[in-house]
């Protein structure tokens, strides 16, 4: 099939986040699949693919601030950043880099004048990229290539954000709180004041990334209970369970139960009613927690080598789980499960904010100064080789210069690329006699899966979005503080709420 014949009929609405739109490929995996060759324009035999798009504002779709190229360039920083920077931090086996590809403007068109019926109204005030012809190309990771399933057990595939994983250890820290309460647990109030979301979620990514059975059943379950942005339940690509704020959680959990029942319990009539979901949510997260902790050298988490990173780490205390709990959870992680790559990649933000943004207004008056070294410095990329030496590289203590200064920044902007990532775990049901290799198969419980775990949405985070992530984070911690005392206080809660009121109208986040 020839590019230039492409049918927009062959290709649906996937899914989107803050600044881009993903299409897949309607066949499933199991009959036909493609990938289309960036250098021959033509659509081979392969696994399934998705097609992501970039999104700008709605107005300036007819005139657009970027050109073709330089939309082309977005695109292949993003490739590139994937491929050079964070895959060598996470690992071969999780990251997928894609590739930039170039596709008929008609084609583009009419495919974002189908999708947008599908689009949830949230996101429409911004649109679908039809004017540069670039997307980027890669493998649909909801389903899993090379396996064979019947049609009442499709594929799996749970998406989860799990956010950063760790307190703050810099003694740049400015309010303690930081060291108690976790970033995730303090922005959900700000949040919730903002009207982003209508309840609170009880999920907290350090339980997730404590490596203790328990803590992480408690974390995975509170994701369920309020998805949020940060899961989604994919059923043979399709999408089958994410965050709905007007509806009863529990319905929802009914309605996922009824489609994992085959996965879990084959044969009809074992388990009935209420606890027919509750078992079936459970074996669902005993399953995810074994994928989450499983490495490259066994899939059997009990026999996985442990790492210990517990510096600036522990127990966040806005979480719900028993304190008695935490101080029996030890902080350990198998060394190369993907938390744990993912964990490690995230510490490099071992200054805090606090401490980077200083170091990046020294970067921008040596560029104000001498603005050509910012090719030199790699502010915009290209982000190859080099680029990671200076992230690698960077010495331990400040020496005062420049080179210093660029180097930690390079590494909290790979930092928060971590702590903004998503984790796939695709998922299938096998029988007894289909052999695996003993690191694609799983079978914590009763139904053994094959299944595969990668990295999603591994973009650069801007250079010169550094000063808005500071103000952010003065105001995620000053409304936290205040929205707590005013808890403590009730007297204070009427002047909390006109303050803030007047706060979030007119500096909206």
């Amino acid at each position: 099939m020839e590019v230039d014949k492409m049918d927009e009929n062959e290709w649906k609405y996937h899914g989107e986040g803050n600044k881009s739109l993903v299409i897949s490929h309607v066949q499933d995996v199991a009959v036909a699949s493609f990938r289309l060759s960036s250098t021959k324009g033509i659509l081979t035999p392969q696994h399934s693919q998705v097609l992501r798009f970039l999104k700008y504002p709605a107005e300036e779709i007819e005139n657009p601030r970027q050109t073709s190229e330089e939309a082309f360039q977005q695109i292949q920083n993003i490739v590139d950043f994937s491929k050079n920077v964070m895959k060598p931090f996470l690992g071969e086996k999780y990251v997928h880099h894609g590739e930039a590809v170039k596709l008929p403007l008609d084609f583009v068109r009419q495919l974002s004048s189908k999708v947008q019926q599908k689009r949830p109204e949230s996101r429409c005030d911004k649109m679908m990229d039809t004017f540069s012809g670039y997307a980027l190309c890669l493998p649909n990771l909801t389903k899993l290539p090379d396996c064979h399933f019947s049609e009442n057990r499709s594929p799996l595939c749970i998406e989860i954000k799990p956010k950063c994983g760790f307190l703050p250890f810099s003694r740049h820290v400015t309010k303690e709180i930081k060291h108690k309460v976790c970033r995730f647990c303090m922005h959900q109030h700000l949040k919730l004041a903002n009207g982003k979301w209508k309840r609170l979620s009880k999920y907290c990514p350090l339980d997730l990334f404590s490596g203790n059975k328990q803590r992480m059943y408690f974390a995975i379950k509170h994701l369920l209970e309020e998805a949020q942005n940060n899961l989604k339940i994919f059923k043979n690509g399709e999408l089958i369970y994410s965050c709905k704020d007007d509806k009863d959680h529990l319905q929802d959990l009914n309605e996922l139960a009824q489609h994992l029942k085959p996965y879990f319990y084959p044969a009809n009539g074992l388990i009935n009613g209420h606890q027919s979901t509750k078992a079936i949510v459970s074996e669902l997260i005993q399953v995810i927690t074994a994928v989450l902790l499983s490495s490259s050298d066994s899939c059997r988490t009990g026999d996985n080598r442990k790492v210990h990173t517990s510096e600036g780490r522990g127990c966040c205390e806005a979480s719900l789980l028993h304190r008695d709990m935490h101080r029996k959870g030890n902080t350990c992680l198998p060394k190369d499960c993907v938390l744990s790559k993912i964990l490690q990649a995230q510490m490099l933000d071992n200054l805090d904010i606090e401490g980077l943004y200083p170091l990046y207004k020294r970067v921008e008056q040596y560029l104000e100064e001498f603005p050509k070294e910012r090719s030199r410095l790699q502010i915009d990329g290209p982000y190859d080789e080099s680029f990671l030496e200076k992230v690698r590289n960077c010495p331990s203590e400040d020496d005062g210069t420049v080179e210093y200064a660029v180097g930690k920044v390079h590494q909290y902007r790979v930092a928060m690329t971590a702590k903004d990532c998503s984790i796939m775990i695709a998922l299938a049901p096998c029988g007894e006699d289909e052999l695996l290799e003993p690191s694609l198969e799983i079978q914590p419980s009763k139904t053994r899966f094959a299944y595969a775990v990668s990295i999603l949405d591994l973009d650069p985070k801007p250079y010169e979005n550094i000063p808005q992530q500071y103000k952010l984070d003065t105001k995620i911690v000053n409304y936290y503080l205040k929205s707590t005392q005013a808890r403590e206080d009730p007297s204070a809660q009427n002047l909390l709420l006109d303050s803030e009121a007047c706060t979030l109208l007119f500096h909206p986040v």
